[in-house]
């Protein structure tokens, strides 16, 4: 069992840039494949990025590649996504999510660990 917090969402304005944290607890953390994922109201779930077990290897949705950046340290149990120059349309809850497969991208169904999400508004 591994238990995901996120934290660090919030207001911020157009261009502004915002830091995701997702603790993880339980089970050793580095045998994770880890994502991040979004959900703006009335839409499905989306997948922004991903980070392999050692960190070594990270993948990213066309909609945030180039602005977000996703990272983990293993030895903190904590997994990050930095987002730089937001736009309106990045406004929704993200989730941090835990798979125990070898590789996994966008996959939701291949994510066995989720954490209740912390919103993000940008303000045009």
């Amino acid at each position: 069992q591994v238990q995901l917090v996120e934290s660090g969402g919030g207001l911020v304005q157009a261009g502004g840039s915002l830091r995701l944290s997702c603790t993880a607890s339980g089970r050793a953390f580095d045998n994770f494949f880890m994502g991040w994922f979004r959900q703006a109201p009335g839409k499905e779930r989306e997948y922004i990025a991903s980070i392999s077990r050692s960190g070594s290897l990270q993948y990213y949705a066309n909609s945030v590649k180039g602005r977000f950046t996703i990272s983990r340290d293993n030895a903190k149990n904590l997994v990050y996504l930095q987002m730089d120059s937001l736009r309106p349309e990045d406004s929704a809850v993200y989730y941090c999510a835990a798979s125990r497969a070898t590789f996994v991208t966008d996959n939701v169904q291949r994510y066995d660990y989720w954490g209740r999400g912390t919103p993000v508004t940008v303000s045009s």
